[in-house]
């Protein structure tokens, strides 16, 4: 926790507490971003000045949490490894109404902070994902191996959690209260992006995507996140979320595909059978048998894994709901745009499409 001595000029509460009368907080998980954390503490003050920024510095070997500390954030120290352990330190220390999520590399736009606020309060949501639009016309701030993997994952979550996303990785997220303090975050490392979707599609969360330019890293920043490894580390990730959030979708698979192979291998022998009245591949036909007697047990296992979480699910929905929202409804944001209804069509901001998991 954070001491009086730390900072003298702010309360000293059970949890870091933000200054606003609208208590925005700008969260920002940082690892050796040394060379760009002073741009990302000054643009998200000057785009959000009744905000307060937390820095959460992941024991990075250099000046980090030094010079973000002189740019005038609130630097706290994170010593788990991995964006999952920093995302769920800040989640259960920061106090707030509103949660900007955003990465400590410089690679966001600061200006899309102020919309996508608007619309998390205005459409009543409990998360808004900064799409990202590349800066650059030909896209080349986003490596293609990224660019893929994103398409790829986007895709799989549509069909997995029923959660239409065109930018499933996007590390900068706007969220309500209610959701930051009804995740349980589990994971450890960069599959923390997909967590958060699983969550809002369990309690059936309404979420959009506003677009956000993307801009490429500076000279002297660098990526942590491993094409290949961690995309590895977050397809088993989403396996397992998905898993324990559709267990009858995911054991039902298991037992179509396991019916569809003792088919395979069945109909062959009953055929011989039929012909000479005769079996005479006999471990053809036992492992054909075990394999339907497999897709009865996944089946029912489905079954009896989607009753329980059914409970877990409901617990879940009662905690989220006992939280109390942040701004009643019809209130507005201090600095805020208007509301879309009372502006002109010129003005309005495309939003990507809403969600509702």
């Amino acid at each position: 926790m954070i001491s009086s001595e730390d900072l003298p000029s702010r309360p000293v509460t059970s949890r870091l507490t933000t200054t606003s009368r609208q208590s925005i907080a700008v969260i920002v998980p940082c690892f050796n971003e040394a060379a760009t954390i002073a741009s990302v503490v000054a643009d998200f003050q000057r785009v959000l000045p009744e905000a307060t920024v937390f820095v959460f510095d992941n024991m990075s070997t250099d000046e980090t949490a030094a010079i973000a500390a002189t740019a005038g954030a609130v630097v706290v120290p994170a010593t788990r490894r991995g964006k999952g352990s920093v995302v769920r330190k800040m989640f259960s220390e920061v106090e707030a109404d509103v949660y900007l999520m955003v990465d400590g590399d410089g690679t966001y736009e600061p200006g899309a902070a102020r919309e996508m606020i608007r619309v998390l309060q205005d459409d009543v949501l409990d998360m808004v994902v900064g799409a990202r639009v590349p800066a650059d016309a030909e896209g080349r701030e986003y490596p293609s191996g990224h660019a893929l993997g994103n398409r790829f994952f986007s895709l799989l979550y549509r069909w997995m959690f029923d959660c239409p996303i065109d930018d499933a990785f996007s590390g900068y997220r706007a969220m309500s209260r209610r959701f930051v303090k009804s995740f349980p975050a589990t994971t450890s490392g960069f599959d923390i992006e997909t967590e958060l979707l699983a969550h809002a599609s369990e309690l059936k969360l309404e979420f959009c995507e506003v677009p956000a330019k993307y801009y490429s890293r500076p000279a002297g920043s660098e990526s942590k996140l491993g094409t290949y490894r961690d995309g590895i580390k977050i397809l088993l990730s989403a396996i397992r979320l998905f898993r324990d959030l559709r267990p009858k979708r995911f054991f039902g698979a298991g037992a179509v595909l396991a019916t569809v192979a003792a088919l395979v291998l069945g109909i062959p022998v009953i055929e011989e059978f039929l012909e000479t009245g005769l079996v005479l591949r006999f471990p053809t036909a036992i492992l054909a048998v075990s394999l339907q007697i497999i897709a009865f047990l996944l089946l029912t296992a489905g079954f009896i894994i989607s009753s329980i979480r059914q409970v877990s699910r409901e617990q879940r929905r009662l905690a989220y709901l006992s939280l109390t929202p942040a701004t009643p409804l019809g209130g507005v944001l201090p600095g805020a745009v208007a509301p879309v209804a009372t502006r002109s069509a010129e003005t309005v901001v495309s939003v990507v499409g809403r969600h509702l998991p």
